[in-house]
């Protein structure tokens, strides 16, 4: 993301190359206070890598911007990050005399701002490649003391060479005695101190100091919060221990340990020493602990340690020392703030390592006891969607004080707690897909947390029956479906099909969306039912998922009757619900119906072309098909669609229709416009449907 500073720049730097190509006295506005603004932003921030190479640019080439601007911004130009090379190559490239060149003074302070920002380029070699052409300039007087000092920072065994001792040499004649000069020539003789004798390196001599101490405080101070930010919102460096982490928690957060080891020995290794993931797998074993070891939660490193060498020691201080500080908090001996800044890096361990291990359990437990449950509420519900698959009798104890906590009888605190239920099953999903011990887990917590869920979406369809209410339930069925969706895992676990109630509240919403996604759901549930069920399944039926078959396929029966069957609320059918619509209330339904439409019956009122959901979708499937062939009908279909309306259209010169043919269309026209599904549901329940696509 950008900020205001960097767009304001940009748009700086903008007037500046437009003015640099206009005459002074050709100019409608000055540019003093473009530059001094330029100059301004660059002494508080300094200049991103391409905010760098756009001045350089702008510095190196002779145009009609005048020379104090250019001096100006040249010296406050603070970069961010490393220098690269081409912006090296274009400053030397620069340099020297030529119409088109820069002036002397702006060439001298471009040298002057190499020897400062020497440390920070990204390739210091790249100067010794140029070597050869910064060395013929030294007889340039106005850029001499610049590039000697460059020159003996750059100059190694392999640049001293007996025609450039000579060349030093007779320029040091020419000049009587150019201390700058002379520094040089004394760095060529710490190479070679038994070719270059005689009294030239005894004279006066330039000292190499750092040309501006104060600009290089500056620049640390520049470099050091690019550094923090970046430490801040970027990734870290997982192979190094977070020395930053000092720098970034600020007042109470202060006292949160960093990694020190203070006992080490002559024969072990510090964390601190480790730079790369080679150096850490090397000496593993040897890898002494840090004397905080509660710098675990914010120090990749440590991380990485503890997970590849567990100690059982080193967790129970951990927990220790977590539990010791909510203590505090509870007691009134420590600042509140100091539980909240906890929980930041206690969130940001838990979505960088993708876990959360029994003690820091421990430290919710206690955290959410004393919890007010709407502050930081996305960091706790974040941090605990990576509970690992437990025993359920372990898992309550946190769901319920998250709930005590969170619940407030408010539908959007219910909301919420669902919302987090809904992420918690996708994290399980993931870990639960990429486990290797199977066998192993836990597998009845999920079917308890599933109806858990299921409750709570039932008491939501009273409290908030919204469509966005329905639309976050259809998250947590869907949620759940995908658990059943690999055949590995339905080894292990029971099917939890969704409450009927639930199922047919959904059903009768006012979304179409809603509707479509609930199919889809289903369809999923049906799969999944059916894997169970076929003869190379692996498994049986519980006793807990026998009697759900027939409730199950009564939701796909009831449904079909609305949607496809024109029989909607018929309980004839083998399995067939009603969509639990008591037989006594059917007359008063089919009374309303014919007084507001007489030719609109109940059996056929939740139907393809008569659902309030549905009429607009299947008449505009009609209107298609009509307008691809407008020229050769004559006589349009006026709605709804019927297979007596058909068979008549087609006598007065309309389409040529049939009843099954418009009914796959409209699934078709479904499908296109993001509803799938309807279409899926009917196409993996209708056997004349599931004949037609094979």
């Amino acid at each position: 993301m950008t900020s205001p500073e960097g767009d304001d720049l940009d748009r700086l730097l903008g007037d500046l190359e437009a003015a640099s190509k206009v005459p002074a006295k050709r100019r409608q506005v000055s540019i003093k206070s473009t530059v001094e603004r330029i100059a301004s932003l660059l002494n508080d921030r300094g200049a991103l890598p391409d905010e760098l190479a756009r001045i350089v640019e702008l510095v190196t080439v002779r145009n009609q911007l005048d020379q104090a601007s250019l001096a100006a911004i040249l010296r406050n130009l603070y970069p961010l990050g490393k220098v690269s090379d081409e912006v090296v190559l274009r400053i030397v490239g620069a340099l020297g005399h030529g119409q088109l060149k820069p002036l002397l003074p702006l060439q001298a302070l471009m040298l002057r701002w190499l020897v400062m920002v020497y440390h920070l380029l990204e390739k210091p070699a790249i100067l010794s490649q140029t070597y050869g052409v910064l060395f013929g300039l030294l007889d340039t007087a106005a850029i001499r003391p610049p590039l000697c000092h460059l020159l003996a920072l750059v100059t190694r065994r392999k640049h001293v060479r007996a025609f450039r001792i000579q060349a030093i040499l007779n320029l040091f004649r020419q000049t009587g005695g150019d201390p700058n000069l002379t520094g040089l020539l004394r760095v060529f003789k710490n190479y070679y101190p038994e070719i270059i004798v005689g009294d030239a390196t005894k004279g006066r001599a330039a000292a190499f100091k750092h040309p501006d101490p104060q600009w290089r405080a500056r620049l640390d101070e520049i470099q050091q919060q690019h550094s923090e930010h970046q430490d801040d919102g970027g990734v870290r460096n997982g192979f190094a221990v977070n020395h930053a982490l000092g720098r970034r928690l600020k007042g109470t957060k202060a006292l949160f340990p960093t990694v020190h080891t203070l006992h080490a020995h002559e024969d072990s290794v510090t964390l601190e020493e480790i730079d790369s993931a080679e150096s850490l797998a090397k000496n593993l074993e040897k890898i002494e602990l840090p004397s905080q070891l509660v710098a675990v939660l914010a120090d990749p490193l440590l991380q990485k340690l503890l997970l590849l060498r567990p100690d059982a020691e080193a967790s129970s201080r951990i927990s220790n020392w977590l539990m010791a500080c909510v203590d505090d908090v509870a007691r009134g001996d420590a600042d509140p703030a100091y539980l909240e800044d906890m929980l930041e890096v206690v969130h940001d361990y838990a979505v960088s390592t993708k876990t959360l291990p029994p003690l820091l359990l421990t430290f919710f437990e206690r955290y959410l006891s004393v919890w007010n449950g709407s502050h930081n509420r996305d960091l706790v519900f974040e941090a605990l969607s990576f509970v690992p698959l437990l025993e359920f009798k372990a898992l309550s104890r946190i769901l319920e004080l998250l709930e005590h906590a969170v619940l407030d009888n408010t539908p959007a605190s219910q909301v919420s707690v669902l919302k987090f239920y809904t992420l918690l099953l996708r994290r399980w999903a993931v870990t639960v897909e990429v486990s290797g011990h199977l066998d192993s887990l836990p597998w009845a917590s999920i079917p308890e947390l599933i109806q858990r869920v299921n409750r709570l979406a039932l008491t939501l369809t009273q409290t908030s029956p919204t469509v966005g209410t329905y639309l976050a339930i259809l998250d947590s069925l869907a949620a759940s479906s995908r658990l059943y969706s690999n055949p590995e895992m339905l080894q292990h676990i029971e099917i939890t099909i969704p409450p009927p109630t639930l199922v047919y509240l959904l059903f009768f919403s006012p979304s179409l969306a809603v509707m479509s996604r609930l199919c889809g759901v289903l369809v999923a549930y049906k799969r999944a039912l059916e894997a169970v069920m076929s003869p190379s399944a692996g498994r049986e039926l519980s006793q807990r998922e026998k009697p759900q078959v027939n409730v199950f396929n009564g939701f796909l029966m009831d449904l079909c009757n609305c949607l496809w069957r024109g029989r909607a609320f018929s309980t004839t059918d083998v399995n067939a619900q009603g969509c639990r619509i008591p037989q006594s209330i059917q007359p008063a339904l089919q009374s309303y119906l014919r007084a507001a439409d007489p030719d609109l019956s109940l059996s056929t009122a939740f139907d393809l072309s008569h659902s309030p959901l549905l009429c607009l979708q299947s008449i505009s499937s009609v209107r298609l098909l009509e307008e691809v062939d407008l020229e050769g009908i004559r006589s349009r279909h006026a709605g709804p669609v019927t297979q007596s309306s058909l068979s008549q259209l087609a006598h007065r010169g309309g389409l040529n229709l049939s009843w099954q043919e418009y009914r796959a269309g409209v699934l078709d026209h479904l499908e296109s416009q993001g509803f799938s599904g309807v279409s899926q549901l009917m196409h993996n329940t209708m056997k004349n449907l599931m004949k037609a696509k094979r």
